[in-house]
């Protein structure tokens, strides 16, 4: 057997459980999906530039739920090309193409700056 014994009140909890529930990230979360465009496209491995070029992100906001997507849009033949350039393809000829991890390292910066400031507004 054993007993529970709370002293006190729950209003300092309460308050900020409701502050955290009316948290808005969107604007943090734009505010860094721009950084990691801007990083994605300078790592990018560059022959014509469009891939560089094609970089975007989307924020999704759902149920209390945040995602922040970086997505690229130049395709060629139904082949996404930073997926390649990433992890590596065959060629026409029977060979093979190396990838090259540019995607982790250049938008690493961005989760850390987004797990710092998302800290920092839910424990203010």
């Amino acid at each position: 057997m054993f007993t529970f014994t709370q002293k006190g009140d729950w209003d300092p909890t309460r308050r900020w459980l409701e502050k955290a529930k009316n948290l808005r990230l969107e604007r943090i979360l734009a505010k860094y999906g721009q950084m990691g465009v801007d990083a994605l496209s300078a790592a990018t491995p560059v022959e014509t530039g469009m891939t560089a070029r094609s970089w975007y992100y989307e924020v999704e906001a759902s149920g209390g739920y945040y995602r922040i997507k970086w997505l690229n849009s130049h395709v060629n033949d139904g082949v996404p090309i930073a997926i390649i350039l990433q992890y590596g393809h065959g060629t026409g000829t029977g060979g093979y193409v190396a990838g090259r991890d540019y995607i982790n390292p250049a938008i690493k910066p961005a989760f850390d700056k987004i797990e710092a400031e998302v800290w920092k507004e839910v424990t203010k």
